[in-house]
C-alpha cells in the first residue's frame, strides 16, 4: 500500500488464465485503487491478451500512476473497442521494450485511445513495428520527449514511417541511438516530413555515412539547438549539417585531424574528445575497449550514461515519495 515503485514479472508465463475478471467493473475497487502510492508500474516478463492488458489499464485509471513500463511482453489477441472517452491512467511517461502485438503496427494508436491526455514521454525500444498507421493516430498534443533508441532495424526510411505528420506539435527531445540512421540528411528529411521541431536530437551510436555527392540539401528545424553525432564511426565532419548549434558532439569517432572551421557550423560547445587526433589510442579503445586496465573517455562516457539513469530514478523517488 505504501510502495511508490512496483515491479510485476510473470517469468514468461500466459496470463490468459486470468481473462474471465476482465469484465469486472473497476469502480468497485476504485477507492482501494485511489489509496495506492504507487507512482511507476513496471509490468514484464508475459503472454497477456490485449482484452486483459485493457482492464488493467482501465482499473489503474483510478491510480495516481504516473509513469508504466511494459517490458517484453506479447500482447495476443484483438484489442477492445475503443471507449468514448479514455478511461486509462494520466501517465507523463509510458516505455516500452521489446513489446510485440498482434495487431502490427497500429498498436499505438490503439493503446493511446485508453490512456488520458497528457503525455510528455514516450519511450519505444526493440520494437517488433514502428510503422503507424497515422490515420489511427491521435495528436501527442503534450509530448515532449520522444525516444526511438536501441531499434536497430529502423533505419532513415522507418523513421519516416514512424514520425506521422503533424503528430508531435510539442516535441522538443528526439533521441535515436543504436536506431539504425544512415545519413544525417536523411533524418534531417525524415524531421522535415514530420514538421516537428525538436530542440535536441541525438544519433549517437549509429554508424553514419557522409551524405553522397549532389544529393538534395535539406533544411534543418529551425529549433534544433543541440546535435550528438557521438559514437557515429565518422572519418570526417559530415557535409549539410544545420548552420548554427549551441551544442555539437562529435566525441568518439574516427575523425583522423581537427576538423577546419569552414566543416563545422556556427557552434557554442564542441566536443572533440576520443578522436585518433586528439589521441592515437583512441580508436584502438573504441574497437576493443579492455584493450588495457586504464578506462578511455568513451568507455567512462557509456558508463556515466549508466550511472546518471540510475541517479535519475532515485531522485525521481525522492520527490514521490
Amino acid at each position: 500500500m505504501v510502495a511508490v515503485e512496483v515491479e510485476i514479472s510473470a517469468g514468461g508465463r500466459s496470463l490468459e488464465q486470468f481473462l474471465k475478471g476482465a469484465d469486472t467493473n473497476p469502480k468497485q475497487y476504485a477507492d482501494t485503487i485511489k489509496a495506492l502510492r504507487v507512482r511507476r508500474l513496471k509490468l514484464g516478463a508475459a503472454q497477456v491478451p490485449a482484452q486483459l492488458l485493457v482492464a488493467v489499464l482501465r482499473a489503474l485509471g483510478y491510480s495516481r500512476l504516473k509513469e508504466l513500463t511494459l517490458e517484453d511482453l506479447e500482447v495476443t489477441g484483438p484489442t477492445p473497442p475503443t471507449p468514448l472517452e479514455a478511461a486509462g491512467p494520466a501517465l507523463t511517461t509510458l516505455s516500452l521494450r521489446n513489446v510485440s502485438w498482434t495487431t502490427g503496427g497500429a498498436w499505438l494508436g490503439e493503446l493511446q485511445q485508453w490512456l488520458k491526455p497528457g503525455l510528455r514521454v514516450l519511450n519505444i525500444a526493440q520494437a517488433h513495428s514502428l510503422a503507424f498507421p497515422c490515420a489511427g493516430l491521435s495528436t501527442f498534443e503534450a509530448l515532449t520527449t520522444l525516444d526511438l533508441s536501441d531499434n536497430p532495424s529502423l533505419g532513415d526510411s522507418g523513421l519516416m514511417a514512424a514520425l506521422c505528420p503533424n503528430k508531435f506539435p510539442a516535441l522538443q527531445y528526439l533521441a535515436l541511438r543504436n536506431a539504425g540512421m544512415e545519413t544525417p540528411s536523411g533524418v534531417c528529411a525524415a524531421l522535415a516530413a514530420a514538421r516537428v521541431q525538436p530542440q535536441s536530437l541525438d544519433l549517437s551510436h549509429n554508424s553514419l555515412r557522409v551524405t553522397a555527392p549532389g544529393a538534395t540539401r535539406c533544411v534543418w528545424p529551425s529549433a534544433l539547438r543541440s546535435l550528438n553525432l557521438s559514437f557515429a564511426g565518422l572519418e570526417q565532419v559530415p557535409k549539410g549539417l544545420p548552420p548554427k548549434l549551441s551544442v555539437l558532439d562529435l566525441s568518439c569517432n574516427k575523425l583522423s585531424r581537427e576538423p577546419r572551421r569552414d566543416e563545422l557550423p556556427e557552434v557554442n560547445d564542441l566536443t572533440l574528445d576520443g578522436n585518433p587526433f586528439l589521441d592515437p589510442g583512441a580508436l584502438q579503445h573504441q574497437n576493443d575497449p579492455m584493450i588495457s586496465g586504464v578506462v578511455p573517455a568513451c568507455a567512462r562516457s557509456a558508463l556515466t550514461m549508466g550511472v546518471s539513469g540510475a541517479l535519475a530514478l532515485l531522485q525521481g523517488a525522492r520527490g514521490f515519495a
